[in-house]
C-alpha cells in the first residue's frame, strides 16, 4: 500500500492511498491460496483431532474400549439378524470375517460423513470468532475419524485371523493401507459436500442419517451380490457403487488371498477424485457464508 502527501495552501493535509492490494477482512481467498492456507493450519488439524478424540469418551466408564466396542457389538447383531435370523450368509465362505470387514469399514465412511456434515454447524461459535480456512474443520473431522479407526483396524485384524477357517497373511495386507487412504480422501470429498448443504439446509442432517441406513442395505455388508448373478442390471449397479468397491478390495486382499479386480480400483479412484474436487470448489464458494447469521 503506497501513500502520497499533498499540503496545500490552506494548511490542510491530504493524504491519497492506493488501495492495490487491500483486500477486505473475511474476504474468500483464491482457491490456490484457500488450498494454503489449509495446509498452513496443519497443527490446527491434528491439535484439533487428538484433542476430541481425548475428550469423546472421557465421561464413560470404558473411557477409549467404546471405540473397538461399538464396532463389535454391531457386527454381533448383524450376525445374528442377518447371518442366523434371516441366513444371509448361505454360501460365503467364512462368513463371519466377511461380515466383520463389511462392518468395520462402512463404520468408518458413515461415522467420518455423518460427523463431517455437521463440521460448520457444531463450531459456529469458532467459526463466528476467528478468521481460518473452514476446510479445516471437516478436515479435522475426517482425520480425527481416521485416528479413531486405527485400533478399530487392528482389532479387526485380530478377528479375522482368530475365527476359523484361519485366514492367510500375505503382501496382499498392504494393500490395505491405500485403500484406507484413498477411503480417506473419498470421506472428505463426500464431507465438504454434505457441510456445505446442512450449513444452507439444516434439514439435510436427517437425510444424511436415513441415507447412510440404506447405504448399508445396498452395499454387501452383509450378503454376497452371486445372489443376483441372473439380474445383470442389479450387478452393474452394485460395480458402481464406491462403498462396494471399498468392501471388495479389502476382503479379496485380506480374506481371499486375490488380487482385487482393477475395475474397483477405476470406479473408488473416479468417485474419489470427483467428490474432492467438487466438495472443495463447492465448500470453498461459500466461504464469506458460514458465520452468517440464518
Amino acid at each position: 500500500m503506497n501513500t502520497t502527501e499533498d499540503t496545500g495552501d490552506s494548511g490542510t493535509r491530504t493524504i491519497a492511498l492506493d488501495r492495490n492490494g487491500l483486500i477486505r477482512v473475511g474476504a474468500r481467498p483464491s482457491l490456490w491460496r484457500y488450498l494454503r492456507q489449509i495446509w498452513e493450519f496443519r497443527s490446527f488439524v491434528l491439535f484439533d483431532s487428538k484433542s476430541r478424540i481425548a475428550g469423546g469418551n472421557s465421561t464413560n466408564s470404558l473411557g477409549q474400549i467404546w471405540l473397538v466396542l461399538n464396532p463389535i457389538l454391531n457386527g454381533a447383531t448383524y450376525f445374528f439378524v442377518f447371518g442366523l435370523l434371516l441366513g444371509t450368509g448361505r454360501g460365503i465362505e467364512n462368513f463371519i470375517a466377511y461380515l466383520i470387514i463389511g462392518v468395520f469399514m462402512f463404520r468408518f465412511t458413515s461415522s467420518a460423513i455423518t460427523s463431517g456434515s455437521k463440521a460448520i454447524i457444531s463450531n459456529r461459535a469458532v467459526v463466528r470468532a476467528f478468521s481460518f480456512p473452514r476446510a479445516t474443520l471437516a478436515l479435522a473431522v475426517n482425520v480425527r475419524e481416521l485416528m479413531v479407526q486405527i485400533p478399530a483396524f487392528i482389532t479387526m485384524f485380530v478377528l479375522i485371523l482368530a475365527f476359523p477357517p484361519l485366514e492367510i497373511v500375505s503382501w496382499k495386507w498392504l494393500l490395505f493401507i491405500p485403500l484406507v487412504a484413498v477411503q480417506f480422501l473419498f470421506n472428505l470429498g463426500l464431507s465438504l459436500i454434505l457441510a456445505r448443504l446442512v450449513t444452507r439446509f439444516n434439514d439435510v442432517t436427517n437425510l444424511i442419517t436415513f441415507g447412510t441406513r440404506i447405504w448399508l442395505y445396498l452395499s454387501a455388508v452383509f450378503f454376497s451380490i452371486d445372489r443376483f448373478a441372473d439380474h445383470p442390471t442389479i450387478l452393474f449397479i452394485m460395480h458402481l457403487n464406491p462403498m462396494y468397491c471399498i468392501l471388495e478390495i479389502a476382503r479379496d486382499s485380506l480374506l481371499y488371498d486375490t488380487w482385487p479386480d482393477p475395475n474397483r480400483w477405476l470406479v473408488l479412484g473416479a468417485w474419489t477424485l470427483v467428490l474432492l474436487v467438487v466438495g472443495t470448489v463447492l465448500f470453498w464458494q461459500a466461504e464469506e457464508s458460514y458465520g452468517q447469521e440464518k
